[in-house]
């Protein structure tokens, strides 16, 4: 039981809840000198939180619809494949939700009714992503709700949390992040652009076909890159250092993009986007401390 549950979390996913939060807490910190480790930590916890119920939501949905077949070139999913009954996982996700209800309640305690403006579509898209009337996973809005949720909002709430200031600077960060984040996305829809095809998963990859979806890689990471060209508007010139990894990993990531077949091998394309989105918010870390 522990096992399979563990596996439908998806801890390798996690990365995206953790980073907009840490990249957040250490643009709060370089702006105003303000760290509060408690809030930091409930902050970090809601995300992750509701990160864990999305995807033990999209386990159990996926599977109910179909989508996870035996041609699946990714992770096992743990519903598909039997390991656990979809009543289980579904349980399990609200389990989760919970425990983000409480991270939450000591947000909303510290930073006010904000937070629950952002914490209940947060609740309700972790279902909603794959679930409900409009599933944007379904829809081919996968990525656009990365950027959105795991990046503008992440950081700009985050942020908020530990100032009670809406800073301008926290969507430019977001905007970097999100972007990163989407990379993931992009890639592993682009590895499954064949079976989603043919199960009704409408993803970017699907409707756009291959070339477009190895373009919308490159453009992201492009971006987040131009996109850091705006620290220099708020005068915080040494931030720009922090795409480097983009230039390194980030152009690794293109060339396997475009010349890579889609299929198993692209579970490596992950890991390195994955470890591009960590570089990022490693090296923006130090940049901010020590610059």
């Amino acid at each position: 039981m522990i096992k399979p549950l563990l596996m439908a979390t998806r801890p390798k996913t996690l990365p995206a809840a953790i980073v907009p939060v840490w990249a957040g807490c250490v643009l709060a910190w370089r702006l105003t000198g303000r760290f509060d480790l408690l809030l930091a930590l409930c902050t970090v916890g809601g995300a992750v939180f509701i990160q864990i119920a999305t995807n033990l939501f999209n386990d159990a949905i996926d599977a109910a619809k179909g989508a996870d077949t035996e041609r699946r070139l990714g992770p096992q999913r743990v519903t598909a494949s039997g390991l656990l009954s979809r009543r289980a996982v579904m349980t399990g996700a609200l389990v989760f939700l919970l425990l983000a209800i409480l991270c939450g309640a000591v947000l909303i305690h510290a930073a006010g009714w904000p937070i629950l403006a952002i914490g209940v579509p947060s609740m309700y898209l972790a279902y909603g992503y794959t679930g409900g009337p409009f599933p944007l996973a379904y829809r081919g809005m996968g990525e656009l709700f990365v950027v959105a949720f795991f990046g503008l909002v992440a950081v700009a709430g985050t942020v908020f949390v530990q100032t009670l200031q809406w800073r301008p600077e926290a969507l430019l960060l977001g905007g970097q992040i999100g972007l990163l984040s989407a990379v993931l996305i992009s890639i592993n829809n682009l590895r499954d652009r064949e079976e989603d095809a043919t199960t009704g998963k409408r993803t970017l990859a699907v409707r756009l076909g291959p070339k477009a979806a190895r373009i919308i890689v490159w453009l992201e990471i492009k971006l987040a890159v131009f996109l850091g060209l705006g620290w220099f508007v708020f005068g915080q010139p040494f931030l720009v250092l922090a795409v480097l990894p983009l230039l390194t990993l980030g152009l690794r990531i293109i060339w396997s993009a475009f010349t890579m077949p889609e299929g198993r091998e692209m579970n490596r394309l992950l890991a390195l986007s994955a470890l591009q989105l960590v570089a990022f918010a490693g090296l923006f870390h130090v940049l901010a401390i020590l610059l």
